[in-house]
């Protein structure tokens, strides 16, 4: 019986790593710039007043994702905001290995193309050490998303983590991976 590999896991093992090896001149294979793992985290700073914002969110997270979100907590408290430190105010999920692979194939090539007036991604997302970053405005842009259950539109961040050293090997991995970036 063989095992299930993904998609993208294939194309980075078959195509992509033997082309940025050439393309950026490295010396040895474990030079090759990878993604570790993506952060997808959503923030319900209603949550406060509305208990029933969160747990739809962690529904909605958890159908995106395919992984259970967890619920976050405040580190500090804020008073303008009325919150006080450890209230639950998001839900996040960390997903690595195949379920990662899955959901960047879903993201790039189903959900952001779904995007209203859609013509790329900013680069200016990177952190300098070669992670991206973007936010979504709504949620529903994903295929698993009801639009009928729907309690509320929210935006999502999600972080693409590699192990590339600069962010200019970063962008040339999640080029590869067809990332729509806006020309």
């Amino acid at each position: 019986m063989d095992k299930y590999v993904p998609r993208l896991k294939k194309v980075y093992k078959d195509e992509i790593a033997p082309a940025l090896f050439k393309e950026l001149g490295y010396t040895t294979p474990m030079q090759i710039p990878a993604i570790k793992k993506v952060v997808v985290s959503m923030g319900v700073g209603e949550a406060l007043t509305n208990k029933k914002l969160l747990d739809a969110a962690v529904t909605d997270l958890t159908a995106i994702t395919g992984q259970k979100a967890v619920k976050t907590r405040a580190k500090k408290s804020i008073a303008n905001f009325k919150l006080r430190e450890g209230n639950e105010v998001g839900v996040m999920v960390t997903l690595r290995g195949a379920m990662m692979y899955e959901f960047l194939d879903r993201l790039i090539n189903v959900a952001l193309p779904r995007v209203k007036d859609f013509r790329g991604i900013k680069a200016t997302g990177f952190d300098g050490h070669g992670n991206f970053s973007l936010g979504i405005t709504e949620q529903i842009i994903f295929p698993e998303i009801d639009f009928d259950k729907i309690v509320k539109i929210a935006g999502m961040n999600i972080t693409v983590v590699t192990s590339a050293k600069t962010d200019a090997e970063a962008k040339a991995l999640l080029a590869k991976f067809n990332m729509p970036f806006r020309k």
